[in-house]
């Protein structure tokens, strides 16, 4: 038996060479590895560095249910060699187990980051046989023992957060025990081998429809933690469930099981399962949050929009409905120059006289609606010292497109031999070179001939499962799209680097770091009633990097100055999503809009480097008052909102002053009759709002 002990930016890892050669992952914490905490008699079949699944062939070994435990051939995989060196990035494993029997061969990589307490982990599956074989499964991270430090039963001291997600409530987090879940431990300790599972998984395009692709697993017994977030557009998997004696987390991307993916390899083929990041802390949400924001930064494609965190105006939400005009959009333009906007977009609907959903896809103006044409518009915009953007969907095509009975069904995802529609419009397979030509064309004619620098890219329908054409099977249909367009996106940030590119997905639908690798701007929601909107606000730098999250302002043409304010607090912590028809509403309240773009301009370059943390815990839309902060250098920035809370005070807590001096004001807005007092003794800041559904935002100056 070998032991390799592994102490890197903060995690204790030990991989163990039993006498059997086979590798077994035994210990990822943030604690020190201790011998007595693994309980169970045995590692036959458990503590696997990696599952993978073959199909025809056997699982001898104890395995209820459909758990992702005792694979074949995974059970038996065996240690041939690692290696150990650092690159750019940090240090790296690459640990190759491989088969005998059949030739399956994988190389487990785990990515350290220097400085962040997370790691990337994938496989490279090889098929080093004589035979073709069809691979059901694979992880990409694998680990036994996720509840195993501290002496309290694992159901008095686990809780799992899960981030629900979905159409106008994002980034909803709830906190469950075991037992809520299901699997409350009903076996004796040395025996738990249930055929519940909690399983998470998206199947389909919408990567995040119903969840994102994250969790949190925290040891409240040891105040430590286990977090994760798997990287991908598409299907994914992740689970949590009980065997020999412990817990374990498997993450993957997709399955056989959950979305109708399996791959054959041939041999010297070769598959590259999904990336995952997996993180250990010793704290609480707060600093899990903080080390996977500093990670998200590593991973990110540099760009300027990250730096810079530009204004944009987007005619949409509470504003133009999607039904933009030339007369409708000189007033707002004219109206966002002067409150300080950078980027002015228009949105849907600029390519169709009428009802537009079911025709996209030409891309072409309509002169009804821009008579001398959409030039003069975003020509304007340039005038006025703005950048033009504009709504695209590329890849839908409606169904009364005329291209889309011009070309040939292969663009399209296919399945019993229909093409697929949903809401009136086809999905393209971008895995097609002549849909990549099209799509092209489209981004090129619009920066040529219009100047654009901004897109809104949309994306509106769930397609399912995938396409039956040019693949093993319908899911891998899928993830071979899934990657062309990850492919595509990297092609267009190639050749246009200053193209600000907005990831939305019906709002927050593709809230994934497979394309929050690529796009430096994510729409968090649709969410078209402020005061809901602040929960979702609240929460979004758990999802993504705050310097990502794109959240609405639209001030209500009937609205009063705290609705203004209340609207501006939503976004002026994260990216500014200004909206709402500016050219109507009154002075004093156009001067609050201009106030907070005005003093957003001279913080935006500590929300860059800035780290998230939830004074009063994550937000739920039933909660009557949210508050966000974030810690940067030597500056705190608070963001308080009262909803219909009963009660006109509430006493925040600010654990993060350290020893530091500490000097708080009200930052926005800049009124006389704001009430606050800061508590040196308990670091906490108590702050009065009179009046329900009202908010302010607070600056605290270290020293």
């Amino acid at each position: 038996m070998e032991r390799i002990n592994i102490f890197e930016n903060k995690i204790n890892m030990v991989l163990e060479i039993t006498d059997e050669n086979q590798i077994k992952l035994l210990h990822f914490s943030a604690l020190p590895f201790n011998e007595r905490d693994i309980v169970s008699k045995t590692r036959e079949g458990s503590f696997n560095l990696v599952e993978l699944n073959i199909s025809g062939l056997d699982r001898p070994l104890e395995r209820h249910g459909t758990k992702y435990i005792v694979t074949a051939p995974g059970y038996r995989m065996k240690y041939k060699e690692h290696k150990d060196y650092r690159n750019k990035l940090g240090r790296k494993l690459e640990i190759t187990t491989f088969d005998q029997a059949t030739g399956a061969t994988v190389v487990s990589h785990i990515q350290f980051y220097d400085g962040v307490s997370v790691i990337r982990s994938w496989s490279e599956v090889f098929n080093k046989g004589n035979e073709t074989f069809t691979l059901e499964y694979i992880s990409s991270f694998n680990y036994t023992g996720i509840e195993k430090e501290g002496i309290l039963p694992r159901d008095e001291k686990m809780q799992l957060k899960i981030p629900h997600n979905s159409w106008q409530r994002e980034m909803d987090w709830q906190t469950y025990t075991l037992e809520q879940l299901g699997i409350a431990q009903s076996q004796p300790t040395i025996e738990q081998r249930s055929s519940k599972a909690i399983g998470i998984s998206n199947t389909g395009n919408w990567s995040t429809k119903e969840y994102l692709p994250m969790g949190f697993l925290e040891n409240t017994e040891t105040s430590t933690n286990i977090f994760w977030q798997i990287e991908h557009n598409g299907s994914w998997h992740w689970e949590i469930s009980d065997q020999a004696a412990h817990l374990y987390l498997a993450l993957s991307g997709p399955t056989e099981t959950e979305s109708h993916w399996y791959k054959n390899l041939k041999p010297n083929d070769k598959f590259v399962s999904v990336p995952v990041a997996v993180g250990v802390t010793a704290g609480n949400f707060d600093v899990a949050m903080g080390e996977l924001t500093k990670y998200r930064r590593k991973i990110r494609r540099p760009n300027k929009d990250n730096e810079s965190l530009a204004i944009i105006f987007n005619d949409y939400m509470n504003c133009l409905w999607a039904d933009p005009t030339t007369e409708k959009e000189l007033p707002l333009i004219d109206a966002a120059s002067k409150a300080g906007c950078e980027y002015f977009c228009i949105d849907a609907g600029w390519y169709s006289s009428g009802f537009w959903w079911d025709n996209v896809g030409e891309w072409r103006e309509s002169s009804e609606r821009f008579p001398n044409g959409l030039k003069e518009v975003t020509n304007y915009i340039r005038s006025k010292g703005m950048i033009p953007g504009v709504w695209l969907e590329l890849e839908v095509m409606g169904i009364k497109c005329p291209k889309a009975s011009e070309v040939p069904d292969n663009w399209f995802f296919i399945r019993h031999g229909k093409k697929v529609h949903d809401r009136s419009r086809y999905q393209l397979d971008f895995r097609n070179p002549e849909v990549i030509k099209y799509v092209n064309g489209v981004i090129d004619r619009l920066i040529d001939e219009y100047g654009v620098g901004y897109i809104k890219m949309d994306y509106n329908i769930e397609p399912g499962i995938g396409t039956e054409i040019n693949t093993d099977s319908i899911g891998d249909g899928l993830l071979g799209h899934e990657r062309a367009y990850l492919a595509w996106l990297d092609s267009i940030f190639n050749k246009y680097p200053d193209l600000i590119i907005e990831n939305c997905s019906s709002g927050g639908l593709r809230l994934d770091y497979a394309m929050l690798q690529r796009y430096s701007i994510q729409s968090t929601s649709d969410q078209d009633d402020y005061r809901r909107y602040a929960t979702i606000a609240a929460n979004s730098p758990s999802g993504l990097t705050p310097e990502q999250s794109a959240i609405w302002s639209y001030p209500m043409n009937e609205g009063d100055k705290d609705e203004v304010i209340f609207n501006m607090v939503n976004a002026m912590l994260l990216r500014i999503h200004q909206s709402g028809h500016l050219a109507q509403i009154a002075d004093e309240r156009k001067a609050l809009v201009k106030e907070a773009l005005d003093y957003y301009k001279t913080i935006r370059n500590d929300i860059k480097s800035s780290v998230p943390f939830w004074p009063l815990g994550l937000s739920k839309f039933s909660d009557t008052w949210v508050s966000l902060g974030l810690k940067a250098e030597n500056k705190i920035y608070v963001a308080v909102w009262r909803r219909n809370s009963a009660t006109g005070n509430c006493i925040i807590p600010i654990n993060y002053t350290g020893e530091k001096a500490v000097y708080v004001r009200c930052a926005y807005p800049n009124i006389e009759d704001c009430k606050y007092s800061w508590n040196s003794i308990n670091k906490t800041l108590t702050v009065e709002l009179p009046k329900q559904f009202t908010a302010r935002l607070f600056e605290i100056t270290l020293s």
